[in-house]
């Protein structure tokens, strides 16, 4: 068994997938129309065949609240892999990201967290070795 494709739900999917693209650097893998909404999906341009993030639509009733209690407990929704958690908080604080938690060396992680503008925190993390 292996994770193929996991969620992210987003209160726009074009801003999502402005974000995700342009600032995150993911890639669109797929885009498929479907009426109110698209199944929207990014991979790492570092793994074009792994794991697809889908920019999930947010408006089921049960979305919001969920959300609301995470970004109010400083839960991210997800977490990404980077090889310098550092460097990457300040490319993207030079594209205007706004950190809810700077990086934080943890021993065997170092993390920082972020706001993705669609109503989540995300994390970026790298091992210490």
């Amino acid at each position: 068994m292996r994770i193929h494709i996991t969620s992210v739900f987003v209160d726009d999917q074009a801003k999502a997938e402005r974000f995700y693209t342009d600032v995150l650097g993911f890639v669109k893998k797929h885009d498929i129309d479907m009426g109110e909404a698209r199944w929207l999906t990014v991979v790492s341009p570092e793994q074009p065949e792994g794991t697809e993030l889908l920019l999930e639509p947010d408006g089921h009733p049960a979305v919001k609240p969920y959300k609301d209690a995470l970004v109010a407990d400083g839960i991210p929704a997800t977490a990404f892999s980077v090889d310098d958690v550092r460097a990457e908080s300040e490319r993207l604080r030079g594209l205007g990201v706004r950190f809810t938690q700077e990086p934080v060396d943890m021993g065997p992680v170092t993390t920082a967290v972020f706001e993705d503008t669609c109503g989540n925190l995300l994390q970026i993390e790298q091992m210490n070795q």
